[in-house]
């Protein structure tokens, strides 16, 4: 059956109106990297949509020199703290999907409450609380923090991906004898491969991204990157070719994770992972 001409133009016009979404989309994007390629002198307002006379690399050599230590923070923050909570989550997902016990039902409300809890209310006791433990300025405190707040929604995550994981499994793993660890590791953890990538993803994008506790719990040198990325900017001149590199360099870690696993990505979100 030929589609006549009222179908090609809806079709035409649904891409038209993607492509230029899109477009407005990424215009901040344009910008951004646009200035970071030029040199010092011809970065104004009046300029800022024009191209450079002569493409020059020399601010992402400053920013990459003040922002490396910071970089290497960062991702010795959010690489462990991004599996730790993963892990967490899915032990917590399991419990909560696979197995039945008095107070299930109460304890995983309590635990999602700690995903509306601000930030900023728990600054103070939370600082006391490192400073106590001898974390405080410490990359660890900061990965110990980011666990704690990630165990939430990790578990919510996992919990509704395994609950589409067919009980028959399970019941099939008792009947052989294994134990409930046994079905965790031989069972549950292949068939969550798909759920790892979209909570590696998300929490590896909101720990590298955060700024709050970054900011209250280290101070120089242990800072992560967007904190860094922050104290570029000088009190007298703003140098926004540096700044504008410095922020491509801080962002491409998590633009390449999307990019590398992104077909895994959709794969976890149509299968279910975020379902309520």
């Amino acid at each position: 059956m030929r589609r006549g001409s009222p179908f090609r133009l809806r079709r035409f016009l649904v891409y038209a109106a993607l492509v230029a979404a899109a477009a407005f989309y990424l215009t901040p994007v344009y910008v951004l990297v646009l200035t970071s390629l030029k040199p010092t002198a011809e970065v104004s307002v009046a300029r800022m949509w024009s191209l450079p006379h002569a493409w020059d690399l020399s601010s992402y050599a400053a920013a990459w020199a003040q922002l490396a230590p910071n970089l290497r923070n960062s991702l010795l923050i959010a690489v462990p703290a991004t599996l730790l909570s993963a892990l967490v989550g899915a032990v917590n997902g399991y419990a909560f999907s696979k197995w039945r016990f008095r107070g299930d039902r109460l304890l995983f409300g309590l635990l999602l409450f700690g995903m509306f809890i601000p930030y900023q209310s728990v600054l103070i006791p939370l600082l006391r609380l490192l400073q106590g433990l001898g974390l405080y300025n410490t990359l660890s405190g900061l990965v110990l923090v980011h666990v704690i707040y990630g165990i939430p929604i990790t578990t919510l995550m996992f919990r509704n991906w395994m609950v589409n994981i067919p009980g028959e499994l399970v019941e099939a793993g008792r009947i052989d004898g294994a134990g409930y660890w046994a079905i965790f590791r031989r069972l549950i953890l292949p068939l969550s491969l798909p759920g790892f990538v979209v909570v590696g993803i998300w929490q590896f994008t909101q720990i590298w991204n955060e700024f709050l506790f970054a900011v209250t719990i280290t101070n120089p040198p242990n800072q992560p990157v967007m904190v860094a990325l922050q104290n570029l900017a000088g009190s007298q001149i703003v140098q926004w070719n540096v700044q504008m590199a410095g922020a491509v360099l801080a962002a491409a870690p998590t633009l390449l994770v999307y990019v590398l696993l992104s077909r895994w990505f959709v794969r976890g979100l149509l299968a279910g992972s975020l379902k309520a």
